[in-house]
């Protein structure tokens, strides 16, 4: 029985050691806060990409890609799911579309999907990119579909039902508005909505490690899990593909900080373009916080940003942009929502608060 004991101990209280807030300011404290959520067990891994005027302060992985065979994170190499930071990938793709005159914002969807099942009210792609739309979110099982649909086919799962509002008179966030948003972006350039995304704006931004999650390395995948009150389980088999959109690129934390630097640097569309995604929509004269694929908001010290908290199975993730302090935030877990927003939003205010940041 001794041994047994002692084997438990020595299983569970190797390794590194929780490491001490006190008198920790700055990116010291942020690095304890992410080093101690993955040694007391809180996530399972986590890749951090912190920059500032382009530049890394704070990059390093916690925990394990894979619990089960101890695999280190890698921010430059480790993939994982991003969940709903990909609508933000579609903003800047939608916004390269309508300035290639391939469509407009106020253009009906049925321009450009004319097979789709008429409504009482009809919608813009500015509507869907919103979710301002009134298109259904998920029910039931839904949000973990495994079924290999295409972004096409997979409307058959909601295309039958009514809308949930008038269009432009409320707001329902969810990934259903995005599929209808890919389907009509790739109807309108006559390729594959990935194709158009991998040549207009992740490869002229370096984002050489987003993928779709069909063609993504699988040697360098994280495994996903899901928690429990006792350890972390592999996640169920999911399918994301026909929301790539919204939520099913797989990429590196250090990808998506190349992404917000692309929009603090305005690069790859014209500032007019980047207005147009990154101011909030309004509906009966009150803001949503959200714009074409971005959140739009200011976090609890009053400071403004864009980006998205994206959640999926096997998921959790935080980018954030902020303009004036010209900081960008990537952080990525191999888990489904871990309940760690907290702890997240502490340490980002550690780093914020720095006086010479």
């Amino acid at each position: 029985m001794k041994s047994v004991f002692t084997y438990l101990k020595k299983l569970f209280y190797s390794g590194p050691k929780v490491k001490s807030l006190d008198g920790l300011q700055g990116l010291e404290r942020a690095d304890a806060l992410f080093h101690n959520l993955a040694v007391e067990g809180q996530i399972p891994g986590m890749a951090v990409t912190i920059l500032k005027n382009g530049s890394p302060i704070l990059q390093r992985g916690y925990g394990h890609a894979s619990v089960e065979g101890k695999t280190p994170v890698d921010p430059k190499d480790t993939l994982f799911r991003i969940a709903s930071i990909s609508k933000c990938i579609t903003g800047l793709a939608l916004g390269k579309m309508m300035e290639e005159g391939i469509l407009n914002l106020e253009d009906s969807f049925y321009t450009h999907v004319p097979y789709f099942p008429r409504k009482k009210y009809d919608f813009t792609l500015r509507q869907l990119a919103s979710h301002t739309a009134g298109i259904r979110g998920y029910r039931g099982k839904e949000y973990a579909l495994n079924q290999p649909f295409g972004i096409k086919d997979s409307i058959s799962v909601f295309q039958d039902d009514p809308l949930v509002f008038e269009p432009g008179k409320g707001y329902l966030y969810n990934s259903f508005d995005f599929v209808l948003l890919s389907l009509a972006m790739q109807e309108a350039c006559g390729m594959p909505f990935e194709d158009y995304v991998e040549q207009k704006v992740l490869h002229p931004l370096g984002m050489l490690h987003t993928f779709p999650p069909k063609t993504g390395d699988t040697d360098t995948s994280a495994q996903w899990y899901t928690k429990t009150s006792l350890c972390f389980k592999k996640a169920v088999e999911v399918d994301n593909f026909y929301k790539l959109a919204g939520g099913g690129y797989l990429s590196t934390s250090e990808d998506v900080a190349r992404l917000g630097q692309a929009i603090l640097d305005q690069k790859l569309l014209q500032k007019e373009t980047y207005d147009a995604l990154l101011t909030a929509q309004e509906f009966n004269g009150r803001s949503t916080y959200y714009g074409l694929g971005f959140q739009v908001s200011q976090d609890a010290q009053g400071r403004p940003f864009v980006g998205h908290v994206g959640s999926s199975v096997g998921a959790y993730t935080n980018f954030y942009v902020y303009p004036k302090e010209k900081v960008v935030v990537s952080l990525l877990i191999n888990c489904t929502d871990p309940k760690v927003q907290q702890t997240l939003d502490a340490a980002i205010t550690a780093i914020l608060d720095l006086r010479s940041l």
